[in-house]
């Protein structure tokens, strides 16, 4: 087998687990926002962790990786789980408060965000015409929250919107964070250190105000344990056995499953402006995908002539 073949078929399967990861992840979110009607977002953010935890220990003993996660970088993990507690009780409070399409239009930013952090953090040098896609990309940002119509209030000036911005900026720094303890720990002590902390701290931080759990949400509860976890498991293969600049265009499917999951649980679209918005966005994000493969490319044709 060739090279190219075998890259064409690594990247096939790696697109097929992240349309999985970016489905199951859209339904935890549908999940979050239907319990975020009864429950405060805290005590969200800690349910996320008590029922995923069981899984992912399930998970590393099957694969009896234990050895990798008796040594990590503990300041790195403290600063993800506190980001990941933010990042998720920010999330769910938007999508309490807005569509899930909308909510991901303004969530696009995070892929943005995390290209102009890595200059100061990881030291990677962005060309010019990064930084314009980025500036680009949040002026899709601003046309998405810009009211329309009637509206009386701009989504910019809700709770909702706000929240959903917190949550990007707080997921692009946990992206950078976790890209350094990478570096030397293993994927299996990321996942376990963020459930873990996700669990013990945001469920000791909504024990004061804890609603007791209704019997009917059971399912509702199994269905964020599922989910979240084959989302992350599915992600994690769709980056390991293929290239980043094919795999991750696909993340936009995301809004796809916002759009039909609103009209299907909820009976809502879109505003024209959230449309435009998301269009610049995911334009300016693809530009950047499309522009690092040929950097990319370049690299590997000069290496390898």
């Amino acid at each position: 087998m060739s090279p190219n073949t075998s890259h064409a078929a690594g990247n096939l399967r790696s697109i097929v687990f992240m349309l999985v990861a970016v489905g199951c992840f859209a339904l935890m979110d549908a999940v979050l926002k239907t319990l975020s009607a009864r429950y405060p977002v805290l005590q969200i953010a800690a349910l996320r962790g008590l029922t995923a935890l069981p899984l992912v220990l399930v998970y590393i003993a099957w694969r009896g990786t234990w050895h990798t996660v008796r040594r990590i970088r503990w300041p790195l993990h403290l600063l993800r789980g506190v980001l990941g507690i933010t990042m998720l009780s920010l999330f769910t409070l938007g999508v309490r408060e807005l569509p899930l399409s909308a909510a991901y239009t303004l969530f696009f930013i995070a892929p943005l965000l995390i290209t102009a952090l890595s200059v100061p953090v990881l030291k990677e040098r962005v060309p010019r015409a990064h930084w314009w896609a980025i500036g680009i990309g949040f002026c899709g940002v601003l046309i998405a929250l810009r009211p329309s119509g009637n509206e009386l209030q701009s989504s910019f000036a809700t709770v909702g919107g706000l929240a959903v911005l917190g949550a990007a900026f707080c997921y692009a720094v946990a992206a950078i964070a976790g890209r350094l303890a990478s570096r030397t720990d293993s994927s299996e002590s990321l996942i376990l250190t963020m459930m873990s902390m996700m669990a013990l701290g945001a469920g000791a931080l909504a024990l004061p105000h804890w609603v007791a759990i209704q019997r009917e949400d059971a399912a509702l509860l199994l269905a964020l344990a599922i989910t979240g976890f084959a989302g992350q498991l599915a992600i994690t293969e769709a980056f390991r056995h293929g290239q980043a600049s094919a795999v991750a265009p696909f993340e936009y499917t995301a809004l796809a499953w916002g759009v039909g999951l609103d009209w299907l649980i909820w009976q809502t679209l879109p505003a024209s402006h959230t449309w435009l918005g998301a269009a610049i966005v995911v334009a300016s994000g693809l530009y950047l995908v499309r522009r690092e493969k040929r950097i990319t490319q370049a690299h590997a044709t000069a290496e390898h002539p």
